[in-house]
């Protein structure tokens, strides 16, 4: 029964496609045509060293939860406070810096770097004398008694201990606060870490107060410079005031200028506009024009009087003659009443009379006296006008020589004006700086620390993910460096990539006796050999090369297996083939077909010519074998003669193939002796085992004595680890891939 036979007894099986479908697999797979995603080849080379992952990650969280566990808790205390940008000026004084200082855009950014300052952390190592608290040191784990100092007993500190020691708080203070702006707002939280919950506080509330001490003490000492030198600008202009108003008061002294009155100019100068002289010339020459006015009145009155004429107006201006007169108008007005009734010579008539011409006497010398007083009122006022008239000429004199002198006086007065005015506004501002930044501080605390209750450290799932993490990075780490080190053929594209070799097909690992799945047409190792057996047909122009051998690197690669399956599918396509053992260091094919290997190849190599006595049976008619037969002392030797090629000559003429099971070539001289007496080499590779260098290097051997190499054979293929999930056989659902084993015999 022919192979053709059943397959036309068997209709599941169409040879023809499956051969075709084979191919074009193979074909495909050696011309890079199916390109595996990235992804697909990290999950390829996960699979395949999954287990080591998984131990790493496994030791990693084992690890995550033991450093957990034996770690120091940690208690963080935070302090919440609110910087603002602008500070409210209680005093109304400007101070020095810009008003749009605290509006820069790196405002908040230099907060936050000052508090973090080493000058901060040192405010408040002064202020909780941390340097002696030996608590303090112990929540961090540090013993300053022993290891950091040397052993100096109950004794003081010195000052170089002192010193380190301050210095080491300092160092374990900023390492441990941190300082958190809350997003999108003027509000920065404070937190720092220890051992102790109670000192964390403690710690988080002085850090706060410190740094708001700390900011009104650079407030004020900005300043300090600012007072420093208007301190010495007002020592010198005090002295040179002092001595611009001596002046002053000297040089009027000397010349007797009494200023009464100044005014002030547009530049706030003082200017003198009245003195003492000028105020008594000015008295004068109206006390001078007082007495010429006078003196004409006087004049006119006396010039009346000489003339014999007494104005009505003088005379009525004396109350004596006004008296008189109406004395004698009474008298005058009885006398005549008397005369109406009597005769002059009337005694009452005579008296009237009488005390008429009495009266007419008295007014007469009473007008006679103002007629003389009016000359020496004259004379008197005359002599009161030249004495005015000189005085006022000496005061003019002396006016004009003081006019002359207060140019010079106005000069020290400006001098003297301008030194006070220096030296007031220069006082204002050193009074106005001395104020400067009592206000309402910036900074306030919000939410000040307190005592924690519960740990923050550590904690177990950030632990544990961690752990994760640090896992997976060694994991990776292993997995990449396991790769670099595993040099062998993991997938059948690194045979075309790596060793510029064709693919006539891959074999996958399977789990069970080869030689057996082998003889099942519906097995997935069949199928495999099916599409090597197609793809070698394309090697030579004229189908599957008459004679080739089957090696590989080293031992148990899978080339007598190979051998087997590539015989058998050639027989059930009805070719005449027959199988020759090369393998004389390590026979197979005796145990494969159950014969003793009494009697075989290197019997014939030895000088027997009766090779068809040799030929064996196996359970297919077109299939034959030629064992091994006993181990020679030297096998290279037997192979170096022409008997090997003579004996497939032979062959040739009785079966259609000859198909050579070959020593492995590393290290043995037999392969390259043998490839002289067939067409070509199959290659077979086992995945994952042999290096690529030892690859080449076999290669080379083969190539170096002129070897025609069809192709590679890549078996004991994961087809999970290698991305060939879809496997062989479709649709009959024989074997299992999860074995790593190609079959009994290598």
């Amino acid at each position: 029964m022919t192979y053709q036979d059943n397959v036309m007894r068997d209709p599941r099986d169409d040879l023809v496609v499956r051969q075709t479908a084979a191919n074009g697999e193979a074909m495909a797979e050696q011309s890079g045509l199916f390109s595996r995603p990235i992804l697909l080849q990290y999950w390829i080379i996960v699979l395949r060293w999954k287990w080591i992952i998984l131990g790493i990650i496994v030791a990693s969280l084992v690890a995550g939860v033991v450093v957990s566990l034996l770690m120091t808790p940690k208690y963080t205390a935070t302090t919440r406070i609110e910087i603002s940008r602008e500070q409210k000026n209680v005093t109304k004084v400007e101070g020095l810096d810009s008003p749009q200082a605290s509006r820069d855009l790196e405002f908040y950014q230099t907060q936050y770097s000052l508090l973090s300052a080493r000058s901060l952390a040192e405010r408040v190592e002064r202020r909780l004398k941390l340097s002696s608290n030996i608590e303090f040191f112990k929540a961090f784990g540090v013993n300053v008694d022993r290891g950091l100092f040397f052993d100096r007993g109950d004794g003081p500190l010195t000052r170089e201990e002192r010193a380190t020691r301050e210095a080491l708080a300092v160092q374990l203070l900023l390492k441990h606060v941190e300082v958190g702006p809350v997003r999108n707002s003027s509000l920065v939280d404070v937190t720092f870490t220890s051992a102790s919950p109670t000192l964390s506080a403690q710690i988080a509330n002085t850090w706060v107060e410190q740094f708001v001490q700390a900011t009104i003490d650079r407030r004020f000492s900005s300043t300090v410079d600012a007072r420093r030198f208007l301190e010495g600008r007002l020592g010198e202009l005090r002295s040179r005031l002092e001595t611009s108003e001596r002046d002053l008061v000297n040089y009027a002294q000397q010349k007797s200028i009494v200023a009464l009155g100044a005014s002030k100019d547009a530049t706030g100068r003082t200017e003198v506009e009245r003195t003492l002289t000028s105020v008594d010339l000015e008295a004068l020459n109206d006390a001078l024009s007082k007495a010429i006015a006078d003196r004409l009145a006087a004049e006119s009155r006396s010039s009346a009087g000489s003339s014999g004429q007494v104005s009505a107006e003088g005379v009525t201006g004396s109350s004596a003659v006004s008296s008189l007169r109406q004395r004698r108008a009474e008298v005058s007005a009885e006398y005549q009443k008397l005369l109406v009734q009597f005769e002059p010579g009337y005694p009452a008539a005579r008296s009237l009379a009488e005390q008429i011409r009495s009266l007419d006497a008295s007014i007469a010398r009473e007008e006679s006296r103002i007629r003389g007083s009016r000359s020496q009122e004259f004379a008197e006022a005359s002599a009161r006008e030249q004495g005015l008239r000189q005085q006022v000429e000496a005061l003019k004199t002396r006016l004009g020589r003081q006019q002359r002198d207060s140019i010079q006086y106005n000069i020290f007065q400006r001098e003297t004006d301008t030194n006070r005015q220096l030296y007031d506004a220069l006082l204002q501002r050193y009074k106005e700086i001395g104020v400067t930044g009592i206000g309402a501080n910036n900074i306030a605390i919000v939410d000040p620390a307190k005592v924690p209750q519960r740990p923050s450290a550590p904690s177990l799932p950030l632990n544990l993910a961690f752990a994760l993490l640090a896992g997976l990075g060694l994991a990776g780490l292993a997995t990449l460096g396991l790769e670099q080190i595993d040099e062998g053929v993991r997938d059948p594209g690194e045979v075309t990539r790596s060793l510029q070799l064709p693919l006539l097909g891959s074999v996958p690992a399977i789990q069970g006796d080869a030689y057996a799945l082998i003889n099942d047409t519906k097995s997935i190792l069949w199928e495999a050999y099916l599409s090597i057996h197609s793809n070698l047909t394309f090697s030579t122009d004229h189908g599957v090369p008459k004679a080739f051998m089957v090696t590989s690197t080293q031992p148990a690669e899978g080339k007598s297996t190979t051998t087997w399956a590539l015989a058998k599918v050639l027989s059930r396509t009805g070719q005449r083939v027959v199988i020759v053992d090369a393998d004389m260091r390590s026979p197979t094919l005796q145990d494969i077909i159950g014969v003793p290997n009494t009697r075989g190849l290197s019997n014939y190599l030895a000088g027997d010519d009766d090779w068809k006595g040799m030929l064996h049976d196996t359970d297919g008619q077109d299939l034959k074998v030629i064992t091994a037969g006993p181990r020679p002392p030297s096998a290279a030797e037997l192979l170096s003669g022409e008997r090997m090629r003579r004996l497939v000559e032979h062959l040739l003429t009785m079966f259609d193939q000859v198909v050579i099971d070959s020593p492995p070539i590393l290290g043995l001289a037999d392969a390259p002796l043998l490839s002289r007496a067939v067409e070509g080499v199959v290659f077979v590779i086992e995945a994952q085992n042999v290096a690529v260098r030892g690859l080449h290097a076999s290669l080379g051997r083969l190539r170096s004595v002129h070897a025609h190499v069809y192709g590679a054979v890549l078996t004991k293929l994961n087809e999970k680890q290698a991305g060939y999930g879809y496997g062989y056989g479709y649709g009959y659902g024989y074997g299992n891939t999860d074995d790593a084993g190609a079959g009994k015999a290598g």
